[in-house]
């Protein structure tokens, strides 16, 4: 692939940089990535990558704009309330960067129709708001070896982690499995400080900008925590587990399971909720 002079330009600031040049934004044009959730978290992701010029970017999100996305949920305008998500998403990142190419999935991800889509992207950032979602894109991500970005935000809290199937701990070495039902209140109930949504979703997308490029190290291993309270970062190192019933030496989870969870929450131990 060869830059045009426009493109050249667009993307001035990255060619400059050492560890990117031509040779790295080329690559980022010729990189895919899916982005499950456009919402809080894919916000902010999906106009980044668009931005940064990621090549085929994937939109997937079943739901409809409504009025209290809009605290949050910056892909998203007031004019948009009643559209699809995944449309509204795709008309803000083209209109960024012509150069990109969005494709959108309006349909929620199942079992049955998950490893279809995520096999054509070399990188998977989850920005849904519940645990079923959650463990599923972990699941078949780990058996199609798909990399991908795990988060969630709540109240003041968020977290992040990237996960390399077989290679790093994955979302299962952590959480076995969703909480009970009614374990956790629902985000709509708890609350988010909206800008918490930039903040964990600009760190999915320079994830999934450095796997492009193969630069930096990844946030694998770990569970990078933000207080956004006291403004404070914390790394905490994981490992995999031998007894995760995904990626562990005896594994118990051979195939794709759905499991029934209406509600997410960072409360303790839990996982997270995002949009």
């Amino acid at each position: 692939m060869t830059l045009t002079d426009t493109q050249i330009e667009r993307y001035s600031r990255h060619i400059i940089l050492e560890q990117i040049g031509l040779a790295g934004q080329e690559r980022l044009l010729s990189s895919k990535a899916l982005i499950v959730g456009a919402g809080g978290l894919g916000s902010p992701a999906a106009l980044y990558l668009a931005a940064a010029g990621v090549g085929t970017i994937g939109i997937v999100d079943n739901d409809s704009v409504e009025i209290s996305n809009l605290q949050r949920q910056i892909i998203h305008h007031t004019a948009d309330i009643g559209r699809d998500k995944a449309l509204s998403a795709a008309e803000k990142m083209r209109a960024i960067n012509t150069d990109v190419q969005v494709r959108t999935y309006k349909q929620y991800l199942r079992a049955d129709n998950i490893d279809n889509i995520i096999r054509e992207y070399d990188f998977v950032i989850d920005g849904t708001d519940n645990f079923p979602s959650k463990f599923l894109i972990n699941d078949a991500c780990y058996f199609a070896g798909k990399p991908y970005s795990h988060a969630g935000i709540l109240r003041f809290s968020g977290q992040t982690m990237t996960v390399l199937p077989g290679q790093s701990a994955c979302l299962r070495c952590l959480f076995d499995g969703p909480p009970p039902p009614n374990a956790v209140p629902s985000c709509s109930q708890a609350g988010v400080l909206g800008v918490l949504a930039g903040v964990i979703g600009c760190l999915q997308a320079a994830e999934a900008l450095k796997f492009a490029l193969q630069q930096g190290e990844l946030l694998t291993n770990a569970l990078l925590t933000y207080d956004g309270l006291q403004g404070t970062f914390r790394k905490v190192p994981i490992r995999r587990n031998p007894h995760c019933r995904l990626c562990g030496e005896s594994p118990s989870i051979t195939t794709l399971e759905e499991v029934e969870q209406p509600v997410c929450d960072l409360k303790g131990k839990g996982s997270c909720c995002t949009t």
